[in-house]
């Protein structure tokens, strides 16, 4: 028996393989899960009703999973004795939220289809029908990630942004990962549903740039509201909506960076900047170029993957105790 035969019948009779899986496509599950994406439809929309914030919090998951080594799952691993998380990390801690949401997902699937649907794909699929279900576009997700086995709180550090980031920052950090500087600005306007607190925006409200003075760039009434509500030693918990029309997916996002009304610093200094303000223009004037936009910037963060090895987790939040599958992603 060759060495080559040798080793692949021990990986057979462990229960692993190292052959690569089928390159992401929709319809995935069509055939091994084909009530995948109802249930995860039915999941968000309970959740939804319970708690509108939810799908803000869980269309993020996204973009914090898939900058972070790619599409893996690897934001929702808990810490361990022997590994820190990215749950804790500075882009994440107390501003991504939902994690129960995806859980109950996972809970749902494991009854209907066990060991089949991964927590990357349900991210994926989360975050498209929180975008649909408050009201924005729909599109064909692709599917057929695997999770991984490990995490890194270091790694999610070294590369999310902070709510203090500019428009120059963004630029070079979707360029790393081959995103333009159209799909940077489109894919901003996640930020079209939810909240954020009042500490990601305290310095703009009074010591921008360390000039002890406001952020210029925000206009006058909207300044004094965001004065009310964020004061200066109050409650830095507190939460503000992203833009008008919190729970409802639509161009008002960048109407209102138009107009100086923008919650975040990396949100307004897209109108600020030469080479993104072209695109908030278009997209205040044109709701369906947004979409269209978004939708093709959603579709190619999707695809960015790590090509290291992973698994079908039973359980979103921990790797599985003994390998069941160990998959090489596409």
């Amino acid at each position: 028996m060759s060495p080559l035969l040798a080793a692949f019948l021990l990986l057979v009779s462990m229960g692993l393989t190292s052959a690569s899986t089928v390159p992401l496509r929709p319809g995935f599950y069509a055939e091994t899960c084909p009530e995948a994406d109802f249930i995860v439809k039915d999941v968000m929309r309970r959740n939804m009703i319970r708690e509108p914030r939810s799908a803000a919090s869980v269309m993020r998951f996204q973009f914090h999973d898939c900058f972070v080594n790619g599409c893996d799952a690897s934001v929702l691993l808990d810490d361990t004795p022997n590994m820190l998380g990215e749950k804790l990390a500075l882009s994440n801690i107390d501003s991504l939220r939902s994690y129960e949401v995806i859980d109950e997902v996972k809970e749902e699937l494991e009854k209907v289809c066990p060991g089949t649907v991964s927590c990357a794909d349900i991210i994926i699929m989360a975050a498209r029908a929180a975008v649909v279900l408050s009201g924005g576009p729909d599109w064909d997700v692709k599917l057929g990630r695997v999770d991984s086995l490990t995490a890194s709180q270091e790694d999610s550090n070294n590369i999310m942004p902070s709510p203090r980031a500019n428009a120059s920052l963004l630029m070079d950090l979707f360029q790393r990962f081959n995103l333009s500087v159209k799909d940077m600005v489109a894919l901003s306007g996640s930020h079209s549903i939810g909240q954020a607190r009042c500490f990601s925006i305290l310095f703009r409200l009074y010591n921008q740039s360390g000039s002890g003075r406001p952020d210029p760039a925000i206009e006058t009434n909207y300044r004094e509201k965001l004065d009310k509500l964020c004061p200066l030693g109050g409650d830095e918990n507190v939460t503000g909506d992203l833009d008008a029309t919190p729970t409802t997916f639509d161009n008002r996002y960048f109407k209102d960076l138009v107009a100086g009304r923008g919650f975040l610093n990396s949100d307004q200094t897209l109108y600020t900047f030469p080479e993104t303000r072209k695109y908030v223009t278009l997209f205040s004037k044109n709701q369906l170029a947004f979409f269209r936009a978004f939708v093709e910037g959603m579709i190619k963060m999707g695809d960015l993957q790590s090509g290291r090895p992973g698994e079908i987790r039973s359980n979103c939040r921990m790797a599985n105790s003994r390998p069941v599958r160990v998959l090489m992603e596409s």
